[in-house]
């Protein structure tokens, strides 16, 4: 595939293209985005018309297999636009890349099905209890933050398999169909209000074999699907790079509100003093603050995306340390951009507050984002902190 003059490939660059055509779409589309608590269906058409949702997808099935970098900037574009949609953009595009952990028989059936197939997940993996039996395994839950689930046919449901004996814990993902399980409409929240994160339930849901895969294989890199995708993208270490996953979504709302910010105060005069907003010099200050804390945690992001596809290329194997490194940087480049929007928003004055104004909707979505346990500085610098000062880490890394 050629190279352009950028360095990305044709593919990456169409694609990032589309996605900075859509981000105005779907900012026009952000309040009633809110108001649904799901992404419009019209979004959802949008994203499989332009090949969003399949931009990590294996070639092999007709995805983009784009590299990670270009992933993050092109799901960055969309969350510049609408937060919400974006996370859910970047939800199900990465189950695509995360299909390529189960069983080919598995990859077949879905993708088989169709290449375009959504999927959504509940990862949290101690609210999911299974038993083995004949042919495969029984599973009962209720997973909370399923984003983006009604868009979609299938989910990744975490659980933890009943122990046998002295046998170690098995924690294991399970591909479940849409029709096993409940949908909850329980997400009313404050921040990415749009994305639609529901909770799912199911009973005694009978899941085959081929339709599981553990956990500690794709730790260790070598769960059964890999052999059919040879790509380094594929071969990325997945605990590692989930902050890179979801951080897109930080990054292009902490820009969106720079955006919003500085063509609000170009022109803006104040109610009180009748001064021009734009010539103060705190504003001006908090401009160059918030778009340098911006610059640095895009940098920081990139970074890693980029440094992760050189090693893994490389037959490099990041140590347990340097796992940590990606945990910690994705998390404080979160941070950055937390700071960034806090900036603008403390400057923004009475006005933000108004509900057409997107600053107040960057704000709520911003903290959300970074509440999520990928992106949670305090979980990120613990870990890093426990890893470097040697003492016992127990967590999945």
């Amino acid at each position: 595939m050629p190279d352009n003059v950028s360095g990305q490939s044709d593919v990456e660059s169409t694609l990032l293209a589309r996605a900075r055509k859509l981000a105005p779409v779907v900012e026009k589309r952000a309040r009633e985005c809110e108001a649904l608590r799901r992404v419009p269906d019209e979004t959802i058409d949008d994203f499989h018309r332009a090949g969003l949702f399949r931009a990590i997808q294996p070639k092999r099935v007709g995805g983009g297999e784009i590299t990670f970098s270009a992933y993050f900037e092109m799901c960055s574009e969309i969350a510049r636009g609408c937060p919400s949609s974006a996370w859910v953009l970047t939800n199900l595009a990465s189950h695509h890349w995360m299909l390529t952990y189960w069983p080919t028989e598995a990859q077949e059936e879905l993708w088989g099905e169709s290449p375009d197939v959504l999927i959504a997940s509940g990862l949290a993996f101690p609210c999911g209890k299974a038993s083995k039996v004949e042919g495969g395994y029984r599973l009962t839950g209720k997973w909370p933050f399923s984003s983006g689930v009604d868009a979609c046919a299938w989910n990744m449901l975490g659980g933890i398999v009943a122990a046998d004996g002295d046998k170690k814990l098995d924690q294991r993902l399970f591909l479940v169909p849409s029709k096993d399980y409940e949908v909850v409409d329980d997400w009313d929240a404050s921040g990415l209000r749009g994305s639609g994160s529901k909770s799912v339930a199911g009973e005694d849901m009978f899941v085959p074999a081929y339709r599981t895969v553990a956990l500690q294989d794709i730790v260790a890199g070598q769960a059964p699907g890999l052999s059919a995708n040879p790509g380094s993208l594929f071969h990325l270490p997945f605990f590692a790079m989930f902050p890179y996953v979801v951080g897109p979504v930080v990054l292009g709302t902490a820009k969106g509100a720079l955006d919003a910010y500085i063509t609000w105060n170009k022109d803006r005069v104040s109610h009180y003093t009748g001064a021009k907003i734009s010539e103060l010099v705190p504003v001006q200050m908090r401009v160059a603050e918030a778009s340098a804390s911006i610059e640095a945690a895009e940098r920081m992001f990139l970074h890693r995306c980029e440094e992760a596809t050189s090693l893994t290329e490389s037959g490099i194997q990041m140590a347990l340390e340097k796992r940590a490194e990606y945990r910690r940087d994705g998390a404080f480049a979160t941070k950055l951009c937390a700071m960034a929007v806090d900036i603008l928003f403390e400057g923004s004055g009475g006005n933000a507050l108004y509900s057409d104004n997107s600053m107040q909707r960057y704000f709520r979505d911003i903290h959300a984002a970074a509440g999520h346990f990928a992106l949670s500085w305090d979980a990120s610098a613990t870990m890093y902190g426990q890893i470097h000062l040697g003492m016992p880490f127990k967590g999945n890394l």
